[in-house]
């Protein structure tokens, strides 16, 4: 991308191409998972069930009941966790931040076991009570980790495991105290698109539009953070009530992701960082290529988790997490050598 950089209506054009041919693979691949299965379909059937030749038939019932929700709420979900990983990333100046590293996933998914165990009755409170969760937990690591007035990589990753252990053992004594419940709750923590019906869509898709236009329409803010807090200052921008903002967007976002799947690692971190490599770390254009190649990312690592091994299925969390943490690894590694350097 050197030579686009030089000319910045060449740059502009470049990301642009970038996002739309992410958007066509992101097509292609819901497409992909929807034909692909147990029960392998055709194109010609596809075709045929969208003209509503088929109503009625089995193959109907499987791609439209069962299939399509999946996959909408996996391209949901993904662009959601993703979106709040760059969100983080960017307000923390910090390039370790994600959800699930950092515990927002941890705190959300605390959230949503409290009801389920002690207040079963209220299940319709989980996407409510996740955000709570997350919201909560994102304040308690950016307090923690600028105590010393140093938010560095090490500072916040450290913060944010302590914070995401202490979260999760809570949780592992609330399922351990409702044992009546362990099996779905444990079940649900390793993160699953299973069984996801056009019920979850409906709750989701509410959440994700409203953050995610919210994400793209404070991108350009993201941007001054990365500065400085002093510098954003000096050129206007009001650093508390931004900071507010974004950390309510990216705690809508995670808090409203785990209500709906449970919790999800990595997809907060590989999304971006993928991003990143391909644009650059320009807001207005990494927000959307995120979400995009997040919900990519989980679509077809929710494939892979049915598919492989076939009549068993996997939790997509278990795909997400093989992936990400070599990943982190890898990060960890370059930024290690940076500072050497």
């Amino acid at each position: 991308m050197n030579q686009v950089e030089k000319n910045p209506a060449h740059l502009k054009a470049y990301r642009l191409t970038v996002i739309l041919t992410a958007t066509g693979i992101l097509v292609l691949a819901a497409f992909f998972s929807i034909v692909t299965g147990t029960i392998q379909f055709s194109v010609h059937e596809i075709i045929s069930l969208l003209k509503g030749d088929l109503q009625g038939s089995l193959a109907n019932q499987i791609i439209f009941n069962v299939r399509m929700p999946r996959v909408f709420t996996g391209v949901f979900v993904g662009m959601n966790l993703a979106v709040a990983g760059v969100l983080l990333q960017g307000i923390l100046r910090n390039p370790m931040a994600s959800p699930n590293i950092i515990g927002v996933n941890a705190g959300a998914g605390l959230a949503a076991v409290i009801i389920m165990t002690i207040l079963p009755g209220k299940i319709g409170m989980i996407p409510l009570a996740s955000f709570i969760g997350a919201l909560l937990a994102v304040l308690l690591i950016y307090m923690l980790s600028t105590t010393s007035g140093s938010s560095s990589t090490v500072h916040i990753v450290l913060a944010g495991i302590a914070v995401s252990n202490l979260l999760s053992a809570v949780t592992s004594a609330l399922m351990m105290i409702n044992s009546d419940v362990l099996e779905v709750t444990y079940s649900w923590l390793l993160g699953s698109l299973s069984g996801r019906s056009w019920t979850a869509v409906n709750t989701i898709w509410p959440y994700s539009l409203v953050a995610l236009t919210a994400a793209l329409f404070i991108s350009p803010k993201v941007n001054l953070f990365g500065l400085g807090d002093e510098v954003a200052s000096s050129v206007g921008l009001p650093i508390r009530l931004y900071r507010i903002v974004i950390m309510l967007t990216a705690a809508v976002l995670a808090g409203s992701a785990v209500s709906v799947t449970g919790t999800i690692g990595f997809v907060g971190l590989i999304a971006p960082h993928s991003a990143r490599l391909l644009i650059g770390s320009d807001h207005r254009y990494l927000v959307p290529l995120s979400a995009i190649l997040g919900a990519v990312l989980l679509i077809l690592s929710d494939t892979v988790a049915r598919t492989i091994f076939q009549p068993v299925e996997l939790s997509v969390g278990i795909i997400t997490s093989v992936l990400g943490a070599p990943f982190f690894l890898l990060l960890l590694y370059k930024k290690g050598k940076e500072k050497r350097l």
